[in-house]
């Protein structure tokens, strides 16, 4: 997939920083931390309205945000019933924050390619009919079968706390909420 650009970007710093880059945070999702060095936060609401926040097992992959989870898991109970979620990230001097929507993958190529990325991540992940399974996961994500997830994010938001400082709001495509 190619490389995403903001359709819009906004300052958010009160310091007379620059707008930050989305270049900087590209690089990061592609080539920074990966797997455990880089803990990523699911925000799901469920039925009730009350938040839940989640570490999950996020993978950039050809150009997408995914992650797993079991089908009897809080967070994703409340994706079937509102996708709508946000992903935290705090990587080497960029925070990121993103806002969008999350669905469950049932396509065999794209499952096959995912899981393909989370084995060089070092989890050895397999496709059994249209999840996951492995030899273990992360408690969070509840017995196998894994679901997989694509987050396709409509904003975000990068907090730099290394040089260049600055924050950041982008957004992506037509959603600027």
């Amino acid at each position: 997939m190619p490389h995403r650009e903001p359709t819009a970007t906004r300052n958010l710093d009160r310091y007379d920083n620059a707008p930050l880059l989305w270049s900087r945070a590209h690089t990061l999702l592609e080539s920074g931390p990966k797997g455990p060095l880089a803990g990523f936060f699911l925000g799901t609401v469920g039925p009730d309205a009350r938040p839940h926040v989640a570490g999950v097992g996020a993978l950039w992959h050809d150009g997408e945000l995914y992650f797993t989870s079991g089908p009897g898991t809080r967070k994703s109970r409340n994706l079937s019933l509102n996708p709508a979620c946000t992903l935290a990230v705090k990587f080497p001097g960029l925070d990121l924050t993103f806002e969008g929507v999350a669905f469950r993958v049932e396509e065999q190529d794209v499952l096959q390619s995912a899981a393909a990325g989370y084995r060089e991540l070092g989890w050895p992940a397999v496709v059994a009919d249209d999840a996951f399974t492995a030899p273990f996961s992360a408690p969070s994500a509840g017995p196998p079968p894994w679901h997989l997830y694509r987050f396709t994010f409509h904003t975000a938001v990068g907090v730099g706390s290394e040089e260049p400082h600055g924050a950041t709001l982008w957004h992506f495509g037509t959603s600027e909420s």
